[in-house]
C-alpha cells in the first residue's frame, strides 16, 4: 500500500485534461480593470478560449486576436500587432492596459514581441494618443509547453514586473488567490472582513458574476486597477494562496521589495482555512476573531453529520488544476475518504517534490496514483483495463463522459464546469467552501444512490 508519483509513459496525449497556456494568461488579463488582451496569433486562440469562460460563466468577455493568417505565419506577423493595437486603442478610448499574448504560432515563427511594443512606444502611441496612458506588456505564451496553469502563472507574474513601483508603506495586505471562481473571492473576502484585514485581491473576479442592469447588458471586467498593481511593492506582506497560481508573483515581491511572503495552502478544508487564518494573523498581526471560530465549529459540525455515515472510505478520483487537486485529496482524507487517483495534467516537474505531495506519500496507507502530465485516457484506462473501482469523481465538466460511460458519480468542481448551474458562485475555499463540497459530495453519492437503486440502510427512508 503506497502513494505513487509517475509520469505519463505514452507519447501522445488522449483527451487533454487543461487547454494551453494562452488561456490562462487571457484569464490573468480579464481581471485586470481598463483592460483588453491582444492574443496574437490565429482567431481560434481567442475564440475558443473566451468560449469556455462564456460557458463557464455565462457572461461576456472582452478580448482581442492578432488574427495572424497563412501570409503572417510564413513572414512573419509584427505588422498584425501594430495594428491590432491601434484598431483596439480607437475603438475602446478607456483602455489603458494591453498585454500582447503570444501563442505557439508566433512563438515558433520568432516574432519580436517586445520590438514591436518599443516600436509602437516610440511612434504610434506619441504621435497618435499623445495625452494618454497606454501600457503595452509583452506576455510569451507558448502552447507547446506548460498548460492554462503555467500561463496564468507567467502572466501574473508580468503584471507585477511591470506595474510593482516602491514609494510608502500603504498597509496592505496582497492575497493572490490563483484561479477561483466569484464565489471564492467572496468567501476569502469575507475571512479578511472578519479579522479586519485592509487587503488587495489579486485579481478581483467578484464582479464576474455581473448584473443584468436596465440600461443594458453588462460586459463582464475585474476590478483589480493599475494603482493596485503599483502598489503591490508596498505591501505590509503577501499570501499566495497557490503554489503554481500566482506564487512567482508573490516571490517576486519577496525578492525584489522585501516583502514577506507566505505560499499556500490552498485554503481548501478546515486544516487547511486554519492555516491561512494563522498565516494572515503572523503577517498582520490581527487575531482570530470569535466568529471565525464560530463558523469553523460550524463546519465541523456539519462534516460530522457526513463523514462516518456516508463519506467514510468512498474512493475518489480527483483531477483539474493542480492546487485545486491536491486541496481537494486532502480535504477528502480529512473526511476518511481514499483518493485513489490525482490527475494532475501538464508537464510541470516541480510536482514530485511539492511538500504536499511528500505529505500523501508518507501518510497514505492505500494504493493511491498521482499522475504528472496526465490526460484523461490515464484514468479511463485504469477504470476499463485495470480494475480501478471508484464511487466518486472530482473535477470539471471535460470528465463527464468517463463518469456517464462507467455510471460512476460526478460533482463538477473546477474550471471550465459548462454542464451544471451556477456553480461559480460556490466557494470551495474556507470554511463556507467546506461545507458546500462536503454537502454536494454527499448529496452526489445520494443521487447515485438513487439511480441505482441501492437500499442503503444509512439513510433510514427505504
Amino acid at each position: 500500500m503506497e502513494c505513487q508519483v509517475k509520469p505519463r509513459e505514452r507519447a501522445g496525449i488522449i483527451n487533454p485534461i487543461f487547454t494551453c497556456q494562452p488561456c490562462g494568461a487571457q484569464f490573468a488579463s480579464i481581471g485586470i480593470k481598463d483592460c483588453i488582451g491582444i492574443v496574437h496569433g490565429g482567431q481560434g486562440c481567442v475564440m475558443f478560449v473566451r468560449l469556455l469562460f462564456s460557458q463557464h460563466f455565462k457572461e461576456s468577455f472582452e478580448l482581442a486576436s492578432s488574427s495572424v493568417h497563412e501570409d503572417g505565419a510564413i513572414f512573419g506577423a509584427v505588422g498584425r500587432v501594430e495594428q491590432a493595437v491601434d484598431v483596439l486603442l480607437m475603438r475602446y478610448p478607456h483602455v489603458k492596459v494591453v498585454p500582447i499574448i503570444s501563442t505557439c504560432l508566433t512563438e515558433v515563427i520568432g516574432d519580436d514581441i517586445e520590438g514591436v511594443v518599443r516600436k509602437l512606444n516610440a511612434e504610434l502611441l506619441p504621435e497618435k494618443y499623445p495625452d494618454r496612458e497606454v501600457h503595452l506588456i509583452p506576455i510569451h505564451t507558448p502552447s507547446f509547453v506548460g498548460s492554462m496553469v503555467s500561463g496564468y502563472d507567467i502572466t501574473v507574474l508580468d503584471f507585477v514586473k511591470y506595474f510593482a513601483e516602491k514609494t510608502e508603506p500603504n498597509g496592505k495586505l496582497n492575497v493572490f488567490t490563483g484561479w477561483v471562481n466569484p464565489g471564492d473571492v467572496t468567501a476569502l473576502k469575507h475571512l479578511l472582513a472578519q479579522m479586519d484585514i485592509d487587503a488587495t485581491v489579486f485579481f478581483e473576479i467578484e464582479t464576474f458574476d455581473s448584473p443584468l442592469m436596465p440600461e443594458g447588458n453588462h460586459v463582464s471586467h475585474g476590478e483589480t486597477t493599475i494603482e493596485d498593481l503599483q502598489g503591490s511593492a508596498n505591501a505590509m506582506g503577501t499570501i499566495a494562496l497557490n503554489r503554481y497560481e500566482g506564487a512567482k508573483a508573490a516571490e517576486f515581491l519577496q525578492s525584489e521589495f522585501e516583502i514577506p511572503t507566505i505560499i499556500g495552502p490552498t485554503p481548501i478544508g478546515i486544516r487547511n482555512t486554519d492555516t491561512f487564518l494563522k498565516n494572515l494573523k503572523a503577517l498582520t498581526g490581527k487575531p482570530i476573531p470569535e466568529s471565525l471560530v464560530r463558523e469553523r465549529g460550524i463546519a465541523i459540525d456539519a462534516l460530522t453529520d457526513l463523514v462516518h455515515m456516508f463519506l467514510a472510505d468512498k474512493r475518489v478520483a480527483i483531477y483539474g488544476n493542480p492546487d485545486l487537486v491536491i486541496g481537494l485529496a486532502q480535504f477528502c482524507i480529512d473526511l476518511e475518504m481514499k483518493p485513489k487517483v490525482l490527475l494532475l495534467g501538464d508537464d510541470n516537474s516541480r510536482y514530485k517534490d511539492d511538500p504536499r505531495v511528500k505529505e500523501l506519500q508518507e501518510n497514505v496507507d492505500w494504493d493511491m496514483e498521482v499522475i504528472t502530465n496526465a490526460d484523461f485516457w490515464e484514468l479511463e484506462d485504469r477504470i476499463k483495463n485495470k480494475g480501478l473501482e471508484l464511487d466518486l469523481m472530482l473535477g470539471h465538466s471535460k470528465g463527464r463522459f468517463i463518469s456517464i460511460d462507467y455510471d460512476i458519480p460526478m460533482l463538477r468542481v473546477g474550471f471550465p464546469t459548462y454542464d451544471r448551474a451556477g456553480m461559480y458562485r460556490h466557494p470551495v475555499v474556507g470554511y463556507a467552501g467546506a461545507i458546500w463540497l462536503a454537502e454536494q459530495m454527499a448529496n452526489t453519492l445520494f443521487t447515485d444512490m438513487e439511480h441505482k437503486k441501492v437500499r442503503e440502510w444509512s439513510l433510514n427512508v427505504w
